[in-house]
């Protein structure tokens, strides 16, 4: 795994007003404005809409939602970074990064659009869950909402084109990719879906397979923030998973209070928000600030080899450089990593993989328990 320089919040909170402001300042469209702040590969647009669906009561979209996400950023930047296949050369391209998410958006490889391969998926399972709660079986409904959903994959492809991030052929691949994750997935969620509420060993299946993921992950020519990413969503996912399969019976079924009936109101719901978000703010600080303590004490004791690059700074470089007389007692465990080309790994990841578990977990398992003890 390659190092990793930038720290992508999952659960960092966007001042709206304010960015809107700025970027009418600098004469940017709203069409930059919506593809920059709402529709990253990054965290913005997923702080805001992940979370909710879960207090909001629909938890089995905000189950299938996420896990989605993780699989078609997976996908998405595996094949980005096997292709490796640059963005639109600028000059003579006018590339538009007006925020640091897009100037780290920017370091990544361009095909696929990621933008249009997250929004063909996300849309069309949101019109695909509406039309099944719903039961709607009117021709016209399911037209309108399906021209609906084609207008803003449209727009978000032209945005990135506009933006100078994307050809073309990107935003064809990504079209074409999305399409065909989501008839996938389609036909796959509902026995994934029983098997991450019902099933056996989920628990420790997905901790592996979360590990897995994290070594099955191509090399770039270069590096690019693509890898933390995928880490990044590889731990919600991990979190989300664990807490669900061990709280569903509590707090995840199909019988659960929803937004706007009887049982949880309007004014209750903002209660949950600004509950929540203060909750999984301080469950972010603790869980990062643990697994910058415990990880590199643990790998020491382990004999592991490693490095920091942004998170503990006194391990910037020092492990790597580290000459194996200086690391007499290696065990077994060692030699087994050692068997990679690597000559030392990088916490940073397993701190961020932890930091997000942690995350995503407070989110479906220790915020709910707040709204059950305080009645919300």
């Amino acid at each position: 795994m390659w190092d990793s320089t930038v720290d992508c919040d999952f659960f960092e909170i966007e001042l709206d007003s304010k960015a809107q402001i700025a970027f009418a300042a600098m004469g940017l469209s709203p069409c930059h404005y919506w593809n920059t702040h709402y529709h990253q590969d990054s965290v913005p647009f997923y702080t805001a809409f992940l979370p909710l669906l879960f207090w909001s009561g629909h938890c089995r979209l905000a189950r299938q939602m996420t896990l989605l996400i993780a699989f078609c950023d997976y996908v998405g930047n595996c094949m980005k970074d096997v292709v490796s296949a640059p963005r639109p050369r600028s000059p003579p391209v006018r590339r538009v990064t007006a925020t640091k998410d897009e100037e780290d958006n920017a370091m990544e490889y361009g095909l696929p659009s990621s933008h249009t391969l997250n929004t063909v998926c996300l849309s069309g399972y949101l019109l695909h869950y509406i039309l099944d709660y719903t039961e709607s079986n009117d021709l016209s409904i399911r037209v309108a909402g399906l021209i609906l959903a084609c207008l803003v994959v449209g727009l978000i492809g032209f945005g990135r084109i506009y933006l100078g991030m994307h050809s073309l052929i990107d935003i064809i691949c990504g079209l074409a990719l999305g399409l065909g994750i989501l008839a996938i997935w389609l036909s796959v969620s509902e026995y994934l879906d029983n098997f991450v509420v019902s099933g056996q060993n989920v628990v420790s299946f997905w901790a592996a397979l979360c590990f897995l993921l994290l070594f099955a992950y191509p090399t770039p020519e270069l590096p690019t923030p693509s890898f933390e990413y995928h880490t990044a969503f590889n731990g919600v996912v991990l979190g989300i998973v664990i807490g669900v399969h061990q709280t569903f019976h509590q707090f995840h079924h199909e019988n659960v209070a929803r937004v706007f009936s009887p049982q949880l109101t309007f004014p209750a719901f903002v209660g949950r928000i600004l509950l929540g978000i203060s909750t999984i703010l301080l469950v972010k600080f603790c869980s990062k600030a643990l697994a910058k303590w415990i990880l590199p004490i643990l790998a020491n004791t382990l004999g592991i080899p490693i490095r920091s690059t942004s998170y503990v700074p006194t391990l910037n470089g020092t492990s790597a450089d580290k000459k194996s007389d200086e690391m007499k007692q290696s065990g077994y465990l060692q030699k087994v990593f050692l068997f990679s080309k690597q000559t030392s790994f990088d916490v940073d990841t397993g701190i961020r993989l932890l930091q997000y578990a942690g995350l995503a977990w407070s989110v479906v398992d220790l915020v709910p328990s707040v709204f059950s003890q305080l009645g919300l």
